[in-house]
């Protein structure tokens, strides 16, 4: 089957060149697009293809978001806790942990389903996800990738490996990570942070992501306990110690947060060609502080955390705080937003090629350029504007309606999870 996208107004996501053109866009992951001057004619097309009208839409990549926490999404409007938190350390005690054990496998289904969704409708088709449920923990990656695939959003996914909950939990979740990884699935070594996770923990994990020719994905410096932690228990700090296990090597790496670094921790980032993840509205939700990331390295991309699924939202956030810490530009902070691709690319991931595409009825009151581009892209465009999302040649996304699943049908799923869930963390 071949889609046709007529009287598109194509941007190159690298380029920024814009032009008026027809599209073909070939479904499967090694297929891509391709620029015709004029579509073919009715009767010299098969049955299964299918003309899209694009006059007077935009027509460029998709987006992609690289680090989320798709579990959360049944905290949203949950009961406050039982102890209002007063420091980050605290908000993990009696939020986040709080929620990840109670979590079992229908939770996981329903969190991924919904929030897989939320991607999509919001023009995201790739996710690097970093998931955590210690009580549920044998078959969560494979019930995530599942529920993404079968909503059509390509994805990276890790378990988050910590000493935190003892050696039942910390067993299981490296027979996971090994498990998912060794049946082919794309993904990385997930760790908490280093202030949860012991030598011998890092060290095995360093040893299974060169098994699987994989990188690790943790939490780094998101505040400064990670580094009085490391400090007191090893000597070290965060980036030293994971740079004196190994994990620097490990080039694939993905590094979060990272906001409390000191210069030697910048440079050995800069040296070791790690990736990092820019959070900033959850690390302002949580009160931890904001990075400057200009003068430690280019391999920035951006994430959410967990906080919602919408990368254009991500980028302003990044753009308004980064004026004040960093001096970062137009330029600087669409670069930042579209890495994740450089990364996947870069690596060899699949599900982000070139027919991964977001159609965008923006409305603007102004003409768009390629000059101009990155100001509608900052001040104009927003979610709102996705209208249709493609994902691998596969139209996931129609006219603001999900294709895949019945979306009242999840969301009434997920709504039954989250009860269920938010009953569990007022009873225990």
């Amino acid at each position: 089957m071949s889609l046709y996208l007529k009287d598109a107004t194509f941007l190159d996501w690298q380029s920024l060149e814009i032009k008026q053109t027809h599209l073909t866009v070939e479904e499967g992951l090694q297929n891509g697009i391709s620029f015709l001057a004029t579509l073919p004619s009715e009767d010299a097309l098969a049955l299964e293809d299918r003309v899209m009208d694009c006059a007077g839409k935009l027509v460029t990549k998709s987006f992609g978001c690289g680090h989320h926490h798709i579990y959360s999404t049944l905290a949203r409007g949950m009961p406050a806790p039982r102890k209002i938190p007063t420091h980050f350390t605290e908000i993990l005690q009696y939020v986040w942990w709080h929620i990840d054990k109670r979590l079992d496998l229908k939770m996981i289904e329903a969190s991924a389903l919904a929030s897989a969704i939320c991607c999509a409708k919001s023009g995201v088709t790739f996710v690097i996800d970093h998931h955590a449920s210690p009580m549920a923990v044998k078959g969560a990656l494979e019930t995530i990738a599942k529920a993404f695939d079968r909503v059509g959003v390509a994805h990276m996914l890790c378990y988050e490996l910590s000493d935190r909950d003892g050696e039942g939990p910390r067993e299981e979740g490296l027979a996971e990570t090994d498990r998912f990884l060794a049946a082919g699935h794309q993904g990385h070594v997930g760790l908490h942070a280093s202030f949860t996770v012991g030598d011998e923990l890092l060290k095995r994990a360093v040893a299974l992501a060169r098994k699987h020719d994989t990188g690790l994905h943790i939490h780094v410096a998101e505040a400064l306990a990670d580094q009085e932690d490391a400090l007191a228990k090893y000597g070290k700090r965060v980036v030293e110690r994971l740079h004196d296990a190994g994990a620097l090597e490990l080039s694939q790496s993905i590094l979060a947060h990272c906001i409390h670094l000191s210069d030697r921790e910048k440079e050995l980032l800069r040296e070791s060609g790690v990736w990092v993840v820019q959070n900033v509205e959850s690390n302002q939700n949580n009160n931890v502080g904001v990075a400057s990331y200009l003068p430690v390295t280019d391999n920035v991309m951006l994430g959410t955390d967990g906080m919602h699924s919408d990368m254009l939202r991500s980028a302003k956030a990044a753009f308004l705080s980064g004026q004040a810490t960093e001096g970062i530009d137009f330029n600087g902070i669409y670069q930042r937003f579209r890495n994740i691709h450089r990364y996947a690319d870069g690596f060899g991931f699949r599900g982000d090629g070139e027919n991964n595409l977001v159609i965008l009825d923006y409305d603007s009151p102004t003409p768009v350029t390629s000059d101009n581009f990155l100001g509608h892209f900052v001040y104009g465009l927003d979610a709102r504007h996705v209208e249709t999302v493609i994902c691998q040649g596969k139209v996931i996304v129609e006219d603001r309606k999900m294709t895949q699943v019945d979306e009242g049908e999840v969301l009434a799923f997920a709504g039954e999870m989250g009860k269920r869930l938010w009953d569990l963390m007022l009873d225990t």
